[in-house]
């Protein structure tokens, strides 16, 4: 059940079907037909999901998680598909290529695709997502993203009297210009996950202070291979397939994504309630028996999929001493073996291991005694930490709780769900959080979006020391001196010890009994092939 978007003037259909419909989008922008079907029996796919996306609104989500990111994956288009092995392939855009000299990229979009109204998706309407986005009035939590643009400051707003790096060349092409030479595939596997379309044609008149919390956004319209149905906030989304998506039609009718605690997922699944659970069907090594003698297959991962850090308050607890004897109180090793099993790999950087870039590891960061000492020497006074965790990650927040009494570091653990979390961590509410992130092979794909005065989600006093070699690292064009400079970078963090590496992870995924052509690796980089699910 394939189906093309084509730019005609209307569709004949047999018999059996009833007529064409077609729509027309507002002022002149071209439009094309959108075939409805009806069938006897609706397909849907019951998807679960263990936390509630913050926003529908794609550069308005305050958690930036992929548990919004893989709901706007569905509702918007991306440029590109990102594979788990970091390979793009084709999605919002046919092809790219790199121009003048490295610091431009040109997108040649598909021309078949269209948004939800069947206004046609142009390269103008990413040229004003853009300039919407990057406007400094606009309140748009997503702006960090396109700091690498000409025409922009650090923070991704667009500076005044300065051209904007997006240009649409003609109506399917657009140039991105950027400040240091990049390589397209490596800006899409860094950025693809943070870059959306949005129907600028219908955000007219919505002045751009406003255009964030407006309410187009309770019921949004985008050019995704799902529309928007209906929502309970926080707690379900129904969407439906369109059936014109340029890269074929979903094979199903509507998809009803409930939200769940993580612990009854694998339960729901076996049960029949739900068809697939997000991302990718992901389940511990302890579930895989239980998984498998219920008739399930389970397919082993073979990139690292998850990185975990201990996010620390830099304002609250203001001495690195302390945040360093909170790195020496955690049994990292224990603290893996309990979370993921033989699936994790302990580290002391956010640098994917086996790379060029990769810092040297010092796993015997354990040290009780060593702790104990360092809080001394900072003249600890007992002071009481919040540590906030979501609910799938109780048990792993209590492991934590437990290792940091033990070298007399008082913690009171608070459950909420992964936006509050986000957002406590941003204000200040929170002194520590436990937060898992999908990597990777870039050097900076963790730091570079931290530490930022827009994002400064750690809150550190002076970014300064951090900034400048993030920005060095950016412009150095040769891969020995940028290693050097990461390897600077790594030293401070070393110091510094803003944040708690922990680990990384593999992960185990149970494959549907019910829809078939799941990329279950690949939901890791917030995107799901839903163009090829059939129920």
């Amino acid at each position: 059940m394939k189906h093309t978007l084509r730019k005609t003037g209307a569709l004949l259909l047999s018999a059996v079907l009833a007529c064409s419909l077609l729509f027309s989008a507002c002022g002149n922008q071209e439009t094309v037909p959108v075939e409805e079907t009806k069938t006897e029996s609706p397909a849907n796919i019951n998807y679960g999901i263990s936390d509630a996306w913050d926003s529908l609104m794609p550069y308005y989500s305050v958690s930036g998680n992929n548990y919004s990111r893989i709901i706007y994956d569905k509702i918007y288009d991306r440029l590109a598909y990102v594979s788990a092995d970091g390979v793009c392939s084709p999605r919002g855009a046919d092809s790219w290529e790199s121009a003048d000299n490295g610091y431009a990229i040109v997108f040649h979009l598909n021309q078949d695709a269209a948004f939800h109204d069947g206004t046609l998706v142009t390269a103008r309407h990413w040229v004003d997502t853009i300039a919407l986005v990057t406007n400094p009035v606009c309140q748009a939590y997503g702006r960090p993203v396109f700091a690498a643009l000409t025409g922009t400051d650090d923070t991704g707003a667009a500076v005044a009297g300065e051209t904007l790096g997006a240009e649409a060349l003609d109506d399917y092409t657009l140039k991105l210009t950027f400040k240091n030479p990049v390589v397209p595939e490596d800006f899409l596997v860094d950025n693809n996950r943070e870059l959306y379309v949005l129907p600028t044609h219908l955000l007219e008149g919505i002045p751009a202070e406003k255009v964030m919390t407006d309410d187009f956004w309770l019921s949004p319209v985008g050019s995704g291979p799902c529309k928007f149905v209906s929502e309970m906030a926080g707690s379900s989304l129904v969407l439906e397939a369109n059936k014109a998506y340029q890269l074929g039609a979903p094979g199903f009718d509507t998809m009803t994504i409930t939200v769940m605690d993580k612990a009854n997922l694998l339960t729901a699944l076996i049960s029949g309630d739900l068809d697939y659970y997000a991302f990718g069907g992901s389940i511990s090594e302890e579930d895989r028996p239980i998984a498998e003698e219920a008739g399930f297959t389970v397919l082993e991962g073979t990139t690292y999929s998850t990185f975990y850090e201990l996010m620390l308050n830099n304002e609250t607890i203001s001495d690195a001493a302390i945040r360093q004897a909170i790195n020496k109180a955690l049994d990292k090793e224990l603290l893996c073996q309990q979370s993921v099993g033989t699936m994790g790999t302990v580290t002391s950087s956010s640098i994917l291991p086996d790379t060029p870039y990769s810092a040297p590891q010092t796993k015997g960061t354990y040290d009780p005694q060593g702790a104990i000492d360092l809080l001394a020497e900072a003249n600890y006074d007992g002071t009481v930490y919040t540590l906030a965790c979501t609910s799938a990650r109780a048990s792993l927040a209590a492991l934590i709780q437990q290792n940091l009494q033990d070298v007399g570091i008082n913690v009171e653990i608070e459950t909420v769900d992964s936006a509050t979390m986000f957002a406590g961590m941003c204000d200040g509410t929170y002194d520590m959080a436990v937060a898992s992130h999908t990597p990777t092979t870039l050097p900076m794909w963790f730091t570079a979006s931290r530490f930022s005065e827009d994002n400064n989600i750690f809150r550190v006093t002076d970014l300064a020391p951090y900034t400048e070699l993030i920005n060095a690292i950016a412009k150095q064009a040769d891969e020995k001196a940028r290693i050097g400079l990461v390897d600077e970078l790594e030293a401070i963090l070393q110091e510094e010890m803003p944040f708690v590496p922990l680990w990384f992870s593999y992960s185990l995924y149970v494959q549907s009994n019910t829809v078939t052509g799941i990329d279950d690796p690949s939901a890791s980089y917030c995107n799901e092939n839903v163009w090829e699910w059939e129920k």
